[in-house]
């Protein structure tokens, strides 16, 4: 079970500053989709170059050209990039089929505002993606969701990908989280808003550890 830090209100400098206080307790560091709107592909790379022997991933949540887009992810140093499950099947084939080419980089396909569950789910780890995330976004964290349920859902009939969950876990929550047995936990605010960053890390990576 690995840990993800999502990294998405902050500038490069900021950003690299953040991961420093964590680095030995995470084994992904995801920049956010705000951070490379506001930043660009960038921030992929300086992020890189600073953590090479962190795995990357850009949320991209890519709808369409998914071979370009990956191959221009992999080309700044991403190891992971995100496919929304809403988009067609031919952008996943092409993000897969690029990632493949690119050598030994994943895709991660994020089902946030997907209705059926289950029967996309069964779509998407056939098309041969490295992860299926569970994802209750921030508009629904605001009103009370949860992805608990959600990832149980998945985990249920995902065959061949791995799975990872997000959405506002936090270190009270995450033993529930463990429970399900996801293969990736991502947590942003869980971690990033609190005063002392390291110790919350450290205290997760340890749950993490013990429920593995």
């Amino acid at each position: 079970m690995e840990l993800q830090l999502a990294l998405d209100l902050v500038d490069i400098p900021q950003g690299i500053a953040l991961v420093k206080e964590v680095e030995s307790y995470i084994d992904v560091v995801e920049i956010g989709t705000p951070v490379i709107i506001n930043e660009g592909l960038h921030a992929v790379k300086a992020m890189k170059e600073a953590f090479p022997n962190l795995k990357v991933l850009a949320d991209l949540k890519v709808m369409d050209a998914g071979g370009y887009e990956v191959m221009k992810a992999s080309e700044a140093g991403a190891d992971i990039v995100t496919i929304l499950a809403v988009a067609e099947d031919a952008t996943i084939r092409g993000a897969v089929e690029e990632a493949r080419t690119q050598g030994g980089k994943k895709i991660l396909v994020d089902m946030i505002g997907v209705k059926n569950l289950e029967q996309r789910a069964k779509e998407v780890d056939a098309l041969g993606v490295d992860y299926i995330c569970v994802h209750t976004g921030y508009d629904l964290q605001a009103e009370g969701e949860s992805p608990f349920e959600a990832l149980k859902t998945v985990k249920s009939v995902v065959k061949q990908a791995r799975t990872a969950v997000a959405g506002g876990i936090k270190l009270g929550t995450l033993s529930e989280v463990i429970a399900v047995q996801p293969d990736l936990v991502i947590v942003g605010g869980g971690i990033t808003g609190e005063s002392d960053k390291q110790a919350v890390a450290a205290q997760m990576k340890q749950l993490m550890h013990q429920g593995a």
